[in-house]
């Protein structure tokens, strides 16, 4: 497979992005932390085959990426008052949460009964979701190796395993998403990322 860049504020570069998504391929993009590797959130096989191109385990779940706070009920069976909360605070920015899988989403995104989800805080990757709808998208690395900030470190590692790169130059962030799982009574922080857990617990104490 011959994997294209192309610069990711055109046009045309989100159409062919939207293409290659339709038809079962992979794009990798840039967001506000690390370049996202995508798929279409309602198909199984583009989905397994984000697997086995990063060589993630099965029993790690994929994000998924909005580009509206209002797709929530598009994937989560009821997002519950606390995660709109953060949504409104946060959204678009690099806060994911955890919250209950709608059944509607394919069974190969999560092993589990929940699902993560995030509003990247990035033109080119918000004209791309706009495009195509919700994606299931996780950092375009192979897993255990660095997270991509740039078009250049994506090929090095998934060079002619995707058919697809759009170039929005290096990232501004470079660091994962902080997580909250929003599922249960109380919010858990699972993971601290450019949100701090000040700023979490501001929004959680009001």
């Amino acid at each position: 497979m011959i994997t294209r860049i192309l610069p990711a504020g055109e046009p045309d570069s989100i159409a062919a992005a939207v293409q290659v998504l339709r038809t079962g391929g992979l794009v990798a993009f840039p967001t506000d932390t690390v370049y996202g590797l995508g798929a279409l959130v309602q198909d199984p096989q583009a989905i397994e085959q984000l697997y086995r191109v990063k060589g993630r385990e099965a029993e790690k779940a994929i994000p998924v990426l909005l580009s509206d706070p209002g797709e929530l009920s598009q994937v989560a069976l009821e997002a519950g008052a606390l995660a709109l909360r953060l949504a409104r605070r946060f959204w678009p920015g690099a806060l994911t949460l955890v919250v209950p899988k709608h059944p509607a989403l394919p069974e190969i995104l999560s092993p589990y009964p929940t699902v993560g989800v995030r509003m990247p805080d990035h033109p080119e990757a918000l004209a791309l979701l706009r495009a195509a709808g919700p994606l299931a998208a996780t950092s375009a690395n192979r897993s255990g190796a660095k997270s991509p900030r740039t078009a250049q470190a994506v090929l090095d590692q998934l060079g002619g395993r995707i058919a697809l790169i759009l170039d929005g130059g290096r990232t501004p962030g470079g660091q994962p998403s902080s997580v909250v799982d929003c599922t249960g009574s109380e919010p858990q922080i699972l993971r601290l990322g450019p949100v701090t857990r000040d700023q979490i617990l501001e929004v959680l104490q009001k």
